[in-house]
Formats: C-alpha cells, sequence, structure tokens
C-alpha cells in the first residue's frame, strides 16, 4: 500500500506543479500586454489582473505538494485570465492563433 500512496503523491505533486506553471504562465502574459487593451478588449485593468494573477501564483506556490482551496482558488483565478481575458486581448491587439 506504500507504494499506492506514493504514486498518488507524485501525482499530486505533478497536477499541482503543472497548474503552478499555468499560473506563472498567465501573469507572465499580463505583465507583457499593454494598459489599454484590457479595457479595449471590456475587461478589468491590467492592475486588476497583474494583482489577481500574482496572489494566484503566491496560493499555488502555498498549495504546491498538495490540495486545498487555495490551490483551486488559484488555478480557477488563471484559468479564467487564459480561458477568457487572454483571447480577447490577443483580439484586440490583431494576434491570431
Amino acid at each position: 500500500m506504500q507504494i499506492l500512496s506514493d504514486v498518488q503523491g507524485l501525482i499530486v505533486l505533478g497536477l499541482s506543479l503543472l497548474a503552478l506553471g499555468a499560473e506563472v504562465f498567465a501573469l507572465a502574459h499580463a505583465v507583457r500586454q499593454r494598459q489599454d487593451a484590457f479595457p479595449a478588449a471590456g475587461k478589468q485593468t491590467k492592475t486588476f489582473w497583474v494583482a489577481a494573477l500574482v496572489i494566484a501564483t503566491l496560493m499555488g506556490i502555498a498549495a504546491v505538494g498538495g490540495v486545498g482551496l487555495l490551490g483551486i482558488i488559484a488555478i480557477v483565478l488563471a484559468g479564467v485570465y487564459l480561458a477568457d481575458v487572454r483571447p480577447a486581448i490577443d483580439e484586440v491587439l490583431g494576434r491570431r492563433r
């Protein structure tokens, strides 16, 4: 049973590191964008998103290796940014994928 517990721990660690990577990626994207792109896309300000994503990244760091409320909140914030805000900003700035 110890092997199963070790495997489960490694899976949780891997998933939490992937989530942290997504949070850092979202933060890096937000920091690199122009200030006026956020309101032009109909989203909250750059200051709001950078602050929210800094907090999400810090919560993600605190949650590495475990699953808890902080980790869930952090990945939800990053997910909202990556799924909603990032595509809108890229469209406003004329970047297509």
